[in-house]
């Protein structure tokens, strides 16, 4: 049964017509789906062409759609009462402003999830580790025996069932910068993994990615959750900007409340209780990074009440989510890595830094406008060699060749127009005892569709490497 909320929100939209804008992203279809399914006149659009857009356009050809296609795409928004944009979206563009001044609401999916949510919202977000730990958590709460549904970022949209989730259950959401724009409602459970420069080809500044990024806690409530990375300055800051219960993970200090490294074991404290999760040897994850994103999750799902026996049995059995540092094969003595997800220098930094062998790297893709020179750090003195691929390959290679010019240091480099091209270059520079590893460091947008496809791609590659 419906509750007051959701009937209410229902009966608002019912017979409206709402544009979705953007198809593409993974929630566009779901959305559509669902709106229609309430009774709304829908109408879609998207930049991209018809023939870009196939496989959506087939999953909604049942559905009657007033659709617009193309660069014109934005024209057609007179006469929407309510218009929910895609992440990628800025709610600021012209033609969008100019439409809430005639009167259409501005909206998104994530919005329109957290207001129909009967149950309650674990939100995870940050820089690094996002995925990671919002999975973590997920399966926590499962060994305790709840029921969860895991969504958001994370590519999965919860919005064709978010009706039918009941309030007993546990809904966890990984959640981008992009999501969190215009927010103004947090989940009753929030992490914060860490923050530096990402994004910055969509924020217009690195100061709203970090102020977009505290919506995650701003409205949250006095009964609710924040476990916060006690170890970045800037996001243990963020304490002050909710009213619930900090809490704190940290591999560097003891902290009064949360998750900490003691004796090389994960201590849990509660109330001046102090338990211990594991040792550290025992996390089958690989780097320092995913000792972390296990605190984070163990001290957010102890403050939601999971047993300890649930949270040890996931933090030493877990073995990773697909993309991230994902060993695909081992072939002559070399291991293969798929890290795809690492769209940032500092992923690509802390996969560098979790692998215990001598790397051939490959890197490059869609720029995000950041900074190269930390990974040109990372790389040099650790890599063997580096192949380069997409947009930023470019300015990879000329933050390298500085490094090596810093450090009187050389290491083979090429550039090249395919992934199969780079992966066959980086085999032939591998030696047995040493691992190739896709970790690009940027977005995926320029060659594929998206870093999961990326993934996949390189899998597939190099199973038919002999």
């Amino acid at each position: 049964m419906l509750t007051a909320r959701q009937l209410a929100i229902i009966e608002e939209l019912k017979g409206k017509k709402a544009g979705v804008l953007g198809i593409g992203w993974r929630s566009g279809v779901p959305l559509i789906r669902f709106l229609h399914s309430i009774g709304c006149q829908v109408m879609a659009c998207d930049q991209k062409e018809a023939e870009q857009l196939s496989q959506e356009l087939a999953a909604l050809q049942d559905i009657p759609l007033e659709l617009h296609l193309g660069s014109d795409y934005l024209k057609h928004l007179d006469g929407c009462q309510f218009l929910f944009r895609t992440p990628f979206m800025r709610p600021d563009l012209p033609e969008l402003k100019q439409a809430v001044a005639a009167g259409a609401r501005l909206s998104s999916e994530i919005e329109l999830l957290f207001a129909l949510a009967a149950a309650p919202i674990a939100g995870i977000t940050g820089s690094d580790g996002k995925t990671t730990t919002t999975t973590l958590v997920a399966e926590m709460l499962k060994a305790d025996g709840r029921e969860v549904h895991l969504g958001g970022n994370i590519g999965y949209s919860l919005i064709e069932e978010v009706l039918s989730i009941p309030a007993t259950a546990e809904i966890v959401l990984e959640l981008s910068s992009f999501q969190l724009m215009q927010m103004q409602v947090s989940p009753g459970a929030s992490i914060v993994t860490n923050l530096s420069p990402n994004h910055l080809d969509y924020h217009t500044s690195l100061a709203e990615y970090q102020d977009v990024k505290t919506n995650v806690l701003r409205w949250q409530k006095p009964q609710d959750v924040a476990v916060l990375n006690y170890d970045d300055e800037l996001t243990r800051g963020f304490a002050s900007l909710t009213p619930g219960y900090v809490c704190y993970f940290s591999r560097q200090s003891t902290v009064t409340e949360g998750a900490f490294l003691q004796d090389q074991q994960i201590i849990l404290r509660r109330d001046g209780q102090d338990r211990v999760l594991c040792h550290i040897n025992e996390i089958q994850l690989l780097g320092d990074h995913n000792i972390e994103n296990v605190m984070a999750a163990a001290a957010l799902c102890q403050a939601k009440g999971v047993s300890l026996a649930a949270m040890r049995q996931v933090a030493t059995s877990f073995t990773g989510v697909e993309h991230r540092l994902e060993l695909v094969r081992e072939l002559h003595g070399v291991r293969y890595y798929n890290d795809s997800i690492a769209s940032s220098p500092t992923r690509t930094c802390a996969g560098l830094a979790a692998l215990p062998y001598p790397v051939v790297l490959i890197a490059g893709g869609y720029d995000k406008k950041i900074p190269f020179e930390p990974l040109a750090q990372a790389v040099v003195g650790r890599v063997d060699a580096l192949a380069l691929i997409g947009q930023t390959a470019p300015a990879i290679a000329q933050a390298v060749e500085r490094e090596l010019e810093k450090q009187e240091a050389t290491m083979p480099m090429e550039q090249f127009s395919s992934l199969r091209d780079a992966l066959l270059w980086a085999q032939q520079q591998a030696r047995a005892g040493s691992a190739v590893v896709l970790s690009p460091a940027c977005a995926s947008f320029d060659m594929f569709r998206d870093f999961e496809e990326r993934g996949r791609v390189f899998k597939q590659l190099v199973n038919e490497l002999d």
